[in-house]
């Protein structure tokens, strides 16, 4: 009788489950189709193409930054950003960007110039220059710009140690490039002048004939001949070794480093390659290329940027990840979880905690500080990395419905609202065996904190900041945690935070309409329902510099970095020196979803706006008292979680469908009650 019983419960909520995939459901009007037309191309999800193709999208390479200029006229910059080298958010009208060694300049359609960054030697001083045709900057600490006047002539500010800024007496000039310490000039009749510093005779320039471009690295100084060649003169190592490049279309100098682009769109490098700089072989359709101190940018054909060089441990270096569902963000290294449920992982690898390759039916990762975490689609979990303290000890975990990882520790929410924990224990971060009615987790460094089904929260573990003190919250619908800190969402879209404060990382009392949240080691960042991304904390790196990030579904936050996945299952990112190697130009088909995941991807949840919501509660009851019971139940419950991400995603894209949905679900919700 028992077994009828629950046969019965379970073919009924299968009937209404599927009841829910209706037809009006189905894109239907509202798709959209998306297409991409050789003028038009996108950074960050934002259009770049004009009605009057007035702005022609590029990239300038700075000491440790990188800008990008929009087609709208807008700018875009990443990496170090300790003198506000990257506050360039607010620019408009911008048709040309030059980036020095710790500041960035723009020109401006009516030929005025902004600057944003240090004021060392008064670089920055261009404010009343007036009718300005090209602007360039010298990258040494010691920096100076010089502005070329649509007469011809030149105007320089900044350091003039070496005479470097000696060019008022220059006219007939159609280009101009700084190096270190040296400025080069190119004159109509294609001949060269140049003035500064000559210590390795990087201004021996006089003979040049036929030349189209000319380009000044810290040393060094290029020629591009119209016949596709290049010349250069300067500190005679490798960097100068162009003498056997043909068909270059435009060049580019780095400090120690050169780069050409060729007719076909492929890209050659010479010089200091230390740091990965010159690792451009495998570059196709490059339009525009820029060289920084130690790393290399580049515009392709179809509008996506490509970036190689000095990133650190790379954890940043997400430019050929696509149709990925969830980023995760560790210490120094990042995963992805792949729509077809593999996962890529990039970054610092000592402990192989990147070596994920063999990994399959993963439906969500977490990383730790020196190990990651996997969860399959079967329930059963997956670790790598370092397991000294026995934190990757997972193997016999089942029925595990979301992991994620600590400094040393995991922990597991397992399908009953329990809680599994393994690993270093040195606070107690361990001691979660008594949780019930867990919906999330989330670990810091040394702490747990659960969320429970009633919207409070628990806490165990190192709480010498404060950051366990979540005993009095209420109303709590997602939970995060970093280090030292601990975060919560709350349903009106607000957000508390408690813990380590020392960089401003939990000023997060003003942020309304949020959807989402991370917290990275000094830093917290959340995802607006507009689908831009706020930041507060430490900056030091540029990992707070999220500011013209659009399109974005899901934030995560690592130890100096920021991960955004955008719609289109596109990667971008944020942080130490952060390239603009992942910015997306194009709009590609969304990724499909591949299991279940944390937030709004349950179709009650997404009906009623919140999992906190009582009939929500009712049917998660009903699910752990009835379904979870019995393999039949689990079975059910299982294809409830295939089908349900991409209605729910739907449903609240579409909010016109709430109701529908509501009044769909209400046998379901008034069946539970009965039975609860």
């Amino acid at each position: 009788m028992k077994n009828r019983k629950t046969l019965f419960l379970s073919i009924l909520s299968v009937v209404l489950t599927f009841s829910l995939i209706f037809p009006s459901c189905s894109p239907g009007n509202d798709e959209v189709t998306n297409s991409v037309v050789d003028d038009s191309s996108t950074l960050d999800g934002v259009s770049l193409s004009t009605p009057n193709g007035d702005v022609t999208p590029m990239v300038a390479a700075g000491a440790d930054h990188t800008v990008g200029l929009k087609a709208d006229g807008t700018v875009v910059a990443v990496g170090w950003d300790a003198s506000g080298q990257c506050d360039v958010g607010c620019w408009t009208d911008i048709v040309q960007v030059a980036a020095g060694g710790a500041y960035t300049v723009g020109l401006k359609l009516d030929g005025t110039v902004v600057a944003a960054g240090s004021k060392w030697e008064d670089a920055c001083d261009v404010n009343t220059w007036t009718d300005i045709a090209q602007i360039t900057c010298g990258r040494c600490i010691q920096s100076h710009t010089i502005g070329l006047k649509q007469d011809g002539t030149l105007v320089a500010v900044g350091a003039n140690t070496d005479g470097q800024c000696d060019v008022a007496s220059w006219g007939n000039i159609t280009q101009v490039a700084a190096g270190g310490y040296h400025t080069v000039g190119l004159k109509q009749d294609g001949t060269v002048i140049a003035t500064g510093s000559n210590e390795y005779g990087q201004c021996d320039v006089n003979g040049w004939t036929n030349i189209t471009q000319v380009a000044a690295g810290c040393e060094h100084t290029l020629g591009l001949r119209s016949n596709g060649t290049v010349v250069t003169v300067g500190y005679n190592d490798e960097r100068c070794d162009v003498g056997n490049w043909t068909g270059i279309t435009q060049i580019a100098a780095g400090d120690q480093h050169t780069v050409g682009v060729k007719g076909d769109g492929t890209v050659v490098a010479v010089g200091h390659n230390y740091l990965g700089q010159c690792n451009v072989d495998e570059w196709t359709g490059i339009t525009q290329v820029a060289a920084g101190t130690e790393h290399t940018v580049a515009i392709k054909f179809d509008g996506t940027v490509v970036a190689t060089g000095n990133h650190y441990f790379g954890q940043c270096k997400v430019y050929n990840w696509t149709d990925i569902i969830q980023v995760a963000a560790g210490y120094e290294h990042t995963l992805g979880l792949g729509g077809d449920c593999s996962v890529v992982a990039v970054g610092q690898d000592l402990y192989n905690q990147c070596d994920v390759s063999d990994w399959t039916n993963i439906t969500q990762v977490a990383e730790g500080w020196r190990h990651i975490v996997g969860l399959r689609f079967d329930g059963t979990v997956i670790a790598r990395g370092d397991g000294s303290d026995g934190q990757c000890d997972v193997e016999g975990w089942t029925n595990i419905t979301e992991v994620i990882a600590g400094e040393a520790h995991t922990a597991g929410l397992k399908y009953d609202g329990t809680v599994l924990a393994t690993g270093r224990n040195n606070y107690g971060q361990c001691d979660v065996s008594d949780w019930t009615n867990i919906v999330q987790i989330a670990a810091g460094g040394s702490y747990t904190v659960g969320l429970k089904s009633d919207g409070t929260a628990v806490a165990v573990g190192d709480n010498h900041f404060g950051q366990c003190d979540v005993n009095s919250w209420t109303n709590i619908v997602q939970i995060t945690t970093h280090y030292l800190h601990t975060v919560g969402l709350m349903s009106d879209g607000t957000v508390i935070a408690v813990g380590d404060n020392r960089h401003g990382q939990c000023n997060v009392d003003s942020w309304t309409n949020i959807t989402q949240v991370a917290a990275g080691w000094d830093h917290t960042v959340a995802l607006e329902s507009s689908h831009s991304v706020v930041a507060v904390g430490r900056n030091y790196y540029g990992h707070c510099n999220v500011g013209n990030w659009v399109d974005i579904t899901q934030v995560a936050a690592g130890w100096h970095h920021t991960v955004g996945l955008k719609s289109n299952g596109m990667v971008v990112a944020a942080g130490s020196e952060a390239e603009l190697d992942n910015w997306n130009l194009i709009l590609s088909t969304p990724p499909s979803q591949c299991g279940p995941s944390i937030g709004m991807c349950f179709i009650a949840t997404a009906a009623y706006g919140t999992p906190m919501a009582e009939e929500v509660q009712t049917l998660r009851d009903f699910r752990d008292d009835y379904l979870l019971t019995n393999p039949l139940g689990q079975s059910l419950v299982d294809i409830y979680y295939r089908i349900s991400p991409p209605i729910a995603e739907f449903i609240t894209e579409h909010p016109s469908l709430k109701p529908i949905v509501r009044a769909a679900l209400f046998p379901a919700v008034f069946m539970s009650t009965v039975m609860s």
